[in-house]
């Protein structure tokens, strides 16, 4: 299936690292890691170190290295266009940690010059590669569900304040907003894949008493599909102590409860079926409280996808849309109007 180990550069070494390296380390059989960078040259070391690296110098030595056939980005979105332009314009095909920059116009820009140089870009929305959410797609996909009538998103994870105190989370200049485009964007991005497409929302964004930032942490809304399905959601980081995230769907042939891990369908005849596993997504106070094997998983999908040529991944031009959702959620919120996606 590979013909060859795809090179890898890894740009970032900060807390959404971790499970990328742990992935890394699990795929060597067809992946084979040239080089880690970070500006901050000891926490680069001492990473490098512990998930047994080489590091590089400097941006320009990942580019120029014509062993490396793609890096994965993990550095906050307001640090990435530059990144993007220099490994775009080296034939570099680029894995980015969601979101993809830090409002939509700024995402198109990206998406843009990747498409223009002929490289893959995919983004980091590894609840797509969760068993149950497979299992859940493909249900839908072979109509086995029947029609979906209604959608109800519950995110209601937590955030101490000392989380938002590190300088620029929960910025617009850095994060691009709050508990939207930094925590809700995966679940959004799962429910788009899964239902398809929103048509028109209403929404209230705003912050809780629990937290001192700039964006919001509390999001709730009314949501129309495309294909006529209407739905509720609710996203916070200000529901002490967090609870696993999830996305119910009630069909034509009966109701499904995708939670962390699980799947639960309660067909119409009584019947009641289980998949999968639960397991922890990051909701509580420790964001990165999570298996690594959706990374695993997801990386082995983008190798594979470069060593294939072929488009199997999350891409950039998909993930536009749930940046396009999360834009009309907040449009509708500070207009106090229904808003078209």
């Amino acid at each position: 299936m590979f013909s060859k180990k795809i090179g890898v550069g890894v740009i970032g070494t900060g807390m959404a690292a971790k499970p990328h390296a742990l992935a890394l380390n699990d795929l060597r059989d067809i992946i084979d890691v040239k080089a880690i960078f970070s500006r901050n040259k000891d926490k680069c070391h001492s990473f490098a170190n512990n998930y047994n690296f080489e590091t590089a110098n400097s941006i320009q030595e990942i580019s120029e290295n014509n062993s490396i056939d793609m890096v994965i980005l993990i550095t906050p979105p307001n640090q990435r266009l530059e990144l993007i332009k220099e490994f775009s314009k080296a034939g570099k095909h680029i894995l980015m940690e969601k979101p993809i920059e830090r409002s939509t116009k700024q995402a198109e820009e990206i998406v843009k010059i990747c498409e223009k140089d002929n490289v893959m870009l995919g983004i980091v929305f590894q609840h797509r590669f969760r068993e149950s959410s497979i299992k859940l797609k493909n249900l839908l996909d072979e109509n086995v569900l029947g029609s979906i009538y209604s959608v109800q998103v519950n995110i209601p994870w937590w955030r101490d304040q000392s989380y938002y105190d590190e300088p620029g989370r929960g910025t617009y200049e850095r994060d691009g907003g709050g508990v939207l485009i930094s925590q809700a964007i995966h679940t959004l991005d799962l429910m788009i894949n899964l239902i398809g497409e929103v048509k028109e929302v209403q929404a209230i964004a705003n912050t809780t008493s629990f937290h001192s930032m700039e964006s919001e942490d509390f999001v709730a809304g009314g949501l129309k599909f495309k294909n006529g399905a209407v739905g509720s959601l609710m996203a916070s980081t200000s529901s002490y102590p967090g609870y696993p995230e999830s996305i119910v769907l009630n069909c034509e042939k009966g109701s499904v409860k995708l939670e962390s891990g699980s799947l639960i369908i309660n067909w119409q005849n009584n019947k009641v079926e289980e998949f999968g596993e639960t397991s922890g997504t990051g909701g509580s106070a420790d964001p990165m409280a999570f298996p690594y094997d959706w990374h695993k998983s997801l990386i082995r999908d983008f190798a594979l996808s470069i060593n294939s040529n072929q488009s199997g991944f999350v891409s950039g031009r998909e993930a536009l849309k749930v940046h396009q959702l999360i834009d009309a959620l907040i449009s509708s919120s500070k207009n106090g109007k229904i808003v078209k996606v």
